[in-house]
């Protein structure tokens, strides 16, 4: 098997500049051992105006046959003679790919350490295969297969059918195509395109699919393969249909995604998940307030009677929150920010809500949500009940229409505020569900947990925690902006002082309005 790519040149930019960008001398015919047979290099023409390189594969069917045995289509110990009757010495596959990586290795990096600054620049070339398996295998194939994957890459794409047999034409076509691409793109581009295409074209590897192969797909489709409408039947093919492989390589992509639209680094995005308790903004339960009980000045804290187990503040605000979703009627539910499942879990529990879905930016926090719910477990009626999906609240998102209420809970604090604008439209313009739940820490019970230094926030994520007042002032914006009502209530023991340690908004869009009074003295508004 070979592949053949060709440039065309001036006498500013000769076409030999290839030579320096594959690091193969022109003038020299080159030899490299694979794991799988011999590799060559050389030139067949090699001018200022042209210059072709070919990349000749030469296959080793028994060494194929040693390290290959019982993987991928040409060790398949379904039939008897595959080994030895295949088409591994001819067609372009994953040993072509292979070859590329060993063999190229710096050009694929983008490294030109002779010419400093040629790797960045566009070439116009011409890559030639004379023979690449298009397999459908569930998907269409042939030329149609080989179009959708390279023309959205910028590529002019010529892939003409080969016939099975020329001489009896009535056989008609096989699945191979003789394959010409012609574009100006930079040359390590096109090489990581064609060491994750060839593979996905041809719907099989020579070597076992390991975990690894992930890293090696996301290195090899930076730049392109996250925007490329067949991301997903590339990434399923190039693993090997190894579905556990393939759901985390597409939710590290989308992760990526979601970083790169708010200028992050992933590892910022995808901090949901830490090793510590749930709702570790001071143990995760009500504690012992500063002021001493006894203390004649000592603050009336509601606290749990002598000897009671005290109940988790992250327990009390769930409760809350399904109390109020009673209120409103609601049976299909969004938790926006769901982490690690908790409410969803809850929601799950209560009949009365026929569907949740959970939506959450970390792939991580997805991850070890499905694992506490048990997804994998669920009989078939009660997983209808549930999806999770990754996305950014800050972006408008269509799977989020259509449903009676949405929860934020203990999210916004999370955000930058100049992000908290993008979240109201997000969730209350355009997904526009019929209620809205958020809760949010009470800035001014900080003072009450012994555990947290004076000006500390609860959590080392948060980007601010507001007043009463301050939360107030934006439920009534968001509810005026929107055309909801809104009505406050705490969550949570409550201080005649600085009230509850959560601080909880109703949104009902239209309608009646929610006419419950907080102990703080907070109405509709």
């Amino acid at each position: 098997m070979f592949i053949s790519i060709s440039t065309t040149g001036t006498a500013e930019r000769p076409a030999t500049d290839l030579g320096f960008l594959l690091h193969k001398h022109p003038d020299k015919v080159q030899r490299f051992s694979t794991s799988h047979g011999v590799a060559h290099v050389l030139y067949p023409e090699a001018t200022e105006a042209v210059c072709t390189a070919v990349l000749l594969l030469e296959v080793d069917p028994v060494a194929l046959v040693r390290q290959g045995r019982g993987k991928g289509r040409g060790g398949s110990p379904d039939f008897a003679l595959a080994q030895y009757v295949n088409d591994r010495p001819y067609a372009a596959s994953s040993l072509l790919a292979v070859a590329l990586r060993t063999v190229f290795r710096s050009a694929m990096k983008g490294v030109c350490e002779l010419r400093p600054g040629l790797a960045g620049h566009p070439l116009p070339l011409r890559i030639s295969l004379p023979a690449v398996p298009a397999n459908g295998a569930g998907d269409s194939g042939g030329a149609d297969l080989v179009t959708r994957l390279f023309e959205p890459l910028g590529w002019q794409v010529d892939a003409a059918q080969l016939p099975l047999d020329e001489t009896f034409p009535e056989w008609g076509a096989s699945r191979y195509v003789r394959l010409t691409l012609t574009g100006t793109v930079r040359l390590s581009d096109a090489l990581q395109q064609l060491y994750v295409l060839l593979p996905v074209l041809d719907g099989a590897k020579h070597y076992w699919v390991a975990p690894d192969e992930v890293d090696k797909l996301l290195a090899a489709g930076e730049g392109w393969l996250g925007t490329h409408p067949e991301l997903a039947l590339i990434t399923r093919r190039y693993l090997a249909r190894r579905w556990s492989l393939t759901r985390l390589a597409l939710e590290r992509l989308a992760l990526a995604r979601l970083a790169e639209a708010d200028d992050r680094e992933a590892e910022e995005v995808d901090n949901a998940v830490d090793d510590l308790p749930e709702d570790q903004e001071t143990a995760g339960t009500i504690q012992t307030p500063l002021t001493e009980a006894s203390s004649a000045e000592a603050t009336s804290v509601e606290m749990p009677p002598a000897g009671a187990k005290a109940v988790p503040l992250a327990v009390q605000r769930r409760e809350a929150i399904v109390a109020a979703l009673h209120e409103t009627g609601a049976a299909r539910v969004l938790d926006l920010g769901c982490g690690q499942g908790e409410l969803v879990g809850a929601l799950l529990k209560d009949v009365r809500f026929t569907e949740v879905l959970g939506v959450d930016v970390s792939s991580r926090a997805l991850a070890a949500a499905a694992r506490k719910l048990r997804l994998d477990r669920m009989t078939e009626r009660q997983s209808a009940r549930v999806k999770l999906v990754q996305g950014a609240l800050t972006y408008t998102d269509a799977r989020l229409k259509g449903y009676d209420a949405a929860v934020l809970s203990e999210v916004i604090e999370h955000l930058d505020l100049p992000r908290l604008p993008a979240l109201e439209y997000a969730v209350f313009g355009a997904a526009r569900p019929a209620s809205v739940i958020v809760t949010t820490p009470n800035v001014e019970y900080n003072v009450r947990w012994e555990t947290l230094p004076a000006g500390h926030v609860r959590h080392a994520d948060h980007r601010f925690e507001w007043t009463r007042a301050e939360f107030a002032s934006w439920a009534d914006e968001v509810a005026r902006k929107y055309g909801y009502t809104v009505g406050l209530r705490p969550v949570g023991p409550w201080d005649d002082e600085v009230g509850a340690p959560t601080q909880l908004a109703l949104f009902r869009i239209g309608g009646a309005a929610d006419t419950t009074t907080s102990q703080e003295g907070s109405a509709t508004r």
